[in-house]
């Protein structure tokens, strides 16, 4: 009986604790996301009639996403941007990067400290600063490296928009990943690789039998996490190019702002960011079927 009560009293007081982080949780979390889903089925917009007097237009504002080129345009660019950026490009340099890490290299502080620089600047200034990097123009830092390999200056960021913000990202996010995949590489006991070097395994053959199958929980995870975050990437990409040039490079993210904030149709911004919420829940519930976790 005293256990009982004593059980109920440390749940109450591990309650306490928690009341603040959950209050945080319900004001910027779901309370938005709930007043998303309700704003979806409205008309509601910041000029005109809507303004004043919204009104409830059950799944009109979905029925209209079917025929909007423009949004099936920003659900491909985002689909290439994650996976140019996130699933290939942050994952395979953030590898690369722990591996590194984990061997005894010189400068490894060095090393790890030039990774994690770019999580210093803000995404906008971040933003700008490659612009002056990737502007046009002889006088530009990329245009002035590849004349020296005789190769012609040009607008990069007109020329190859995509490619451009994949490469940005890519290198604002290897930090993550590279931290992420440190732990879980730290999680294999060096006695498992001796072992293999002494039955002959190859470095490839302990990467591909060892390394890979026990970091297999981290890696899900990181691509939940990175993929998830790189869905929601705004700042970035429209300090680089505000989704241009031709939508190029209109991510969902700019194409919820434009429609809401631009276009002033805040039902139809909402609709699409509905959609956007169901993508990113979906991984989630990808990666908990992966992980084969019962919820």
């Amino acid at each position: 009986m005293a256990r009982n009560v004593h059980e109920r009293r440390a749940e109450r007081q591990l309650l306490l604790i928690l009341l603040p982080s959950l209050a945080l949780l319900l004001a910027f979390v779901i309370y938005p996301a709930l007043y998303s889903v309700y704003l979806s089925f409205t008309n509601e917009a910041l000029t005109g009639a809507a303004a004043l007097r919204p009104r409830f237009v059950g799944i009109r504002n979905y029925a209209r996403l079917l025929d909007d080129a423009k949004f099936w345009n920003s659900l491909l660019v985002t689909f290439l941007f994650v996976v140019g950026s996130a699933v290939i490009g942050q994952f395979v340099l953030g590898l690369v990067s722990a591996m590194a890490l984990r061997r005894r290299i010189h400068f490894s502080r060095l090393f790890s400290s030039i990774i994690l620089l770019p999580n210093a600047a803000p995404e906008v200034v971040a933003g700008f600063m490659w612009i002056s990097m990737l502007a046009g123009g002889e006088q530009a830092t990329l245009s002035r490296i590849v004349s020296l390999f005789g190769v012609t200056p040009a607008d990069w960021l007109q020329v190859f928009p995509l490619s451009m913000i994949i490469i940005v990202n890519t290198w604002r996010g290897i930090a993550t990943a590279m931290i992420l995949l440190t732990a879980g590489l730290s999680t294999i006991p060096n006695e498992i690789y001796e072992a293999a070097r002494m039955d002959g395994a190859t470095p490839s053959q302990m990467f591909r039998r060892i390394t890979l199958p026990l970091m297999m929980p981290t890696i899900l995870l990181y691509m939940l996490i990175s993929a998830v975050s790189t869905i929601a990437v705004f700042g970035l990409v429209y300090a680089l190019t505000r989704g241009g040039p031709g939508g190029a490079t209109e991510l969902v993210s700019i194409y919820i702002y434009n429609q809401s904030f631009t276009a002033f149709q805040l039902g139809y911004g909402a609709a699409v960011a509905v959609v956007a919420l169901l993508i990113s829940l979906i991984l989630g519930v990808g990666y908990v079927r992966a992980m084969k976790v019962e919820v």
